[in-house]
């Protein structure tokens, strides 16, 4: 129920409704951002791109990826058609959408882009991860003690190397320099750090200009915005500020590069609709990991059926439930998903399908967030894969 409300039923009354029956599952064998770096980076090279990729692509002698965190497809979409004005160099690229991965959440999607790996595989499966019995917030790589790198070494917890083993400029926010996380998904690369968003565009310039063949960048102003505010005025304004560094950097692709434009996942509008889990789901759980949208319920004493069966009767109108089990048979984290990663997972998870979040009180936020993700539905999964060559 949202906070303060009274209905018994535990539910949000008029709760906007999302159309996807089921999860949507990532396409891991085709067009999804697993395959965007090893496509580019492979021996084929952009001589033999997948059909997911934009024409323009292909045969192009340097590429610059900008991902840019929480720019979905559909959100892109209604801005193309309804707020031109934001969107005039996106909307004139060439492109369409892919799948991201699951759960829709940037640790593990951005891993998944930088080593080409599925979630299975590189084993950063989520925003809060359970680490025998310790849950971590994988951003800030701490638990409720504190810091954990030196129990849970970046290297050790995500083994995959970045882009297939290369050594490539990366241009990404100072800030970020120096993280667990930078380490466990950029790690050994040649980190071009920026403080301010201009940079990016010299940078770019300066590193196509000395011959480099693939520049990778990152820009995360989308998803704090909306995450912030929500979509309106703030995140429009945002979504210009984007477009116009995509056209600057467009100006400064010399012949034969192109840029490619791509994101972790996309976001939908919560606000007020957040509820806890009924009391009945709490009183079996040892605790919970994963983050609002994707809620992983960690069973006391095995007792599986029984979470399965009170959550669907309490929040099946509003969220999806389903085992670890049923989730890994489904292909749901790709092919294959190790005993190591599997231990990090819960036992049911709890993913809305509507408009809402689910509260855990050892989940804090520093303000009540507006847009969120993590859930499968296609307002998430669904991101662009948009090109546009030298102009």
């Amino acid at each position: 129920m949202s906070r303060g409300s009274s209905n018994p039923s535990g539910h949000v009354a008029r709760i906007p409704r999302i159309a996807d029956e089921l999860p949507r599952c990532p396409d891991y064998s085709g067009a999804c951002v697993t395959n965007v770096v090893p496509s580019l980076l492979g021996p084929g090279g952009t001589d033999d791109l997948p059909s997911f990729f934009p024409d323009v692509v292909r045969g192009a002698r340097q590429v610059v990826l900008l991902v840019i965190d929480g720019l979905g497809w559909h959100q892109l979409r209604d801005r193309i058609d309804n707020s031109p004005r934001v969107t005039a160099t996106l909307a004139s690229m060439s492109g369409s959408s892919i799948t991201t991965i699951a759960p829709t959440t940037t640790v593990t999607a951005l891993t998944s882009i930088t080593t080409g790996a599925a979630p299975g595989e590189h084993g950063l499966v989520g925003y809060r991860i359970d680490f025998s019995g310790r849950v971590v917030q994988m951003l800030r790589w701490a638990d409720e003690g504190g810091d954990v790198r030196r129990r849970l070494t970046p290297r050790d917890v995500q083994p995959c190397p970045p882009f297939l083993g290369s050594r490539v400029p990366v241009l990404s926010k100072a800030e970020f320099d120096g993280t667990a996380f930078t380490e466990s998904h950029l790690r050994d690369q040649r980190m071009f750090s920026w403080r301010a968003m201009s940079s990016m565009v010299v940078d770019v310039r300066s590193l196509l200009a000395r011959g480099e063949r693939f520049v990778y960048c990152y820009y995360d102003g989308i998803d704090k915005i909306a995450h912030e505010r929500g979509f309106g005025d703030h995140y429009d304004a945002e979504l210009l500020t984007v477009d116009r560094l995509i056209a600057d950097i467009a100006t400064v692709l010399p012949r034969d590069a192109v840029l490619l434009i791509t994101a972790d996942h996309g976001q939908v509008m919560v606000g007020e609709h957040t509820m806890p889990l009924a009391p009945a789901v709490t009183q079996l759980l040892t605790h919970q990991s994963g983050e609002g949208r994707f809620r992983w319920l960690h069973v006391a004493g095995g007792r599986v059926d029984e979470v399965v069966a009170a959550a669907r009767s309490h929040h099946g109108d509003v969220a999806w439930v389903m085992t670890r089990d049923e989730m890994i048979d489904q292909g749901y984290f790709g092919r294959r998903v190790n005993d190591v990663v599997r231990r990090r997972l819960g036992d049911v998870a709890v993913m809305a399908k509507h408009e809402v979040s689910f509260d855990d009180p050892a989940d804090k936020t520093y303000f009540s967030l507006q847009c969120r993700h993590g859930s499968l539905t296609s307002a998430e999964v669904d991101v662009p894969l948009l090109a546009v060559g030298a102009r």
